[in-house]
């Protein structure tokens, strides 16, 4: 079996920085792996370890920097990582990121089973690459599953999270499934794996290698762009009750207000 874990790396929330368009700035400040995704990669080690012959590939777009977290993955227990760098895919958007991903995966990876995403990410909350990848590939999509039940010769069963409860769905491979956080701590990385990260070699992929024009890819294939980014400003004012009824005259004061 052949699990597609697609990661992205985030900057630190403390650590935001902007260009002149109004996308992140993500060459020189430091990384981490989107903590949704640590949840999609902890999907496929569970099914790697019911099915030991499973090969786990991270994919990841971004600058060359973007390799430490292709090796983290490995750490953690990917067999292999793919790096998409190539300055025309800077300041893609959702579309456009989509766009390019599916491409390095019907051109360079083919042969997959599964495709594994985070539902959000934490430096947009967008939820839409996901089921943008899946809809460039044309294969079905399961998204907001909390964990993934089995898998059972060409499927695999998700238990999605509603507002009226847990859902369990049956989707045939090849497919693309979005996880949301799940109930248990996420792996972390063993001396052994450490050791082969370190010696694993990540494979980078530009434009041409997947077979993806300029005008497709970055700013000049997305159709939507932030006009504006700016830090929201905290402004919390204080005030204490002594007493129920106290309590109650001042919620009336803003009701009324």
């Amino acid at each position: 079996m052949n699990i597609i874990v697609c990661i992205k790396q985030v900057p630190d929330t403390n650590d935001i920085k902007w260009t002149e368009n109004n996308t992140m700035q993500r060459e020189g400040v430091e990384s981490i792996i989107n903590p949704y995704d640590l949840y999609a990669l902890e999907e496929a080690f569970k099914i790697k370890k019911d099915k030991p012959d499973t090969k786990i590939t991270a994919l990841t777009m971004g600058p060359n920097q973007a390799e430490s977290v292709l090796k983290k993955a490995i750490a953690l227990g990917c067999d292999k990582g793919i790096l998409l760098s190539d300055k025309k895919f800077a300041g893609a958007d959702t579309y456009a990121t989509a766009k390019t991903i599916a491409s390095a995966i019907k051109n360079k990876l083919g042969n997959f089973d599964l495709i594994l995403c985070g539902q959000f990410a934490i430096d947009g909350d967008t939820a839409q690459t996901g089921p943008e990848i899946a809809a460039q590939l044309k294969i079905p999509q399961v998204t907001f599953v909390k964990e993934l039940d089995k898998v059972d010769g060409d499927s695999v069963y998700a238990n999605r999270e509603l507002d009226e409860g847990i859902e369990t769905i049956r989707v045939e491979f090849p497919a693309l499934i979005c996880i949301l956080k799940g109930y248990k701590e996420t792996s972390r990385a063993t001396i052994n794996g450490i050791k082969r990260a370190n010696e694993s070699v990540i494979t980078i992929y530009s434009s041409e290698d997947i077979g993806i024009s300029p005008e497709q890819t970055g700013i000049k294939g997305s159709p939507t762009y932030v006009s504006k980014a700016f830090r929201p400003e905290h402004n919390r004012q204080c005030l204490f009750a002594e007493d129920v009824n106290t309590l109650a005259s001042k919620i009336k004061e803003y009701i009324y207000e």
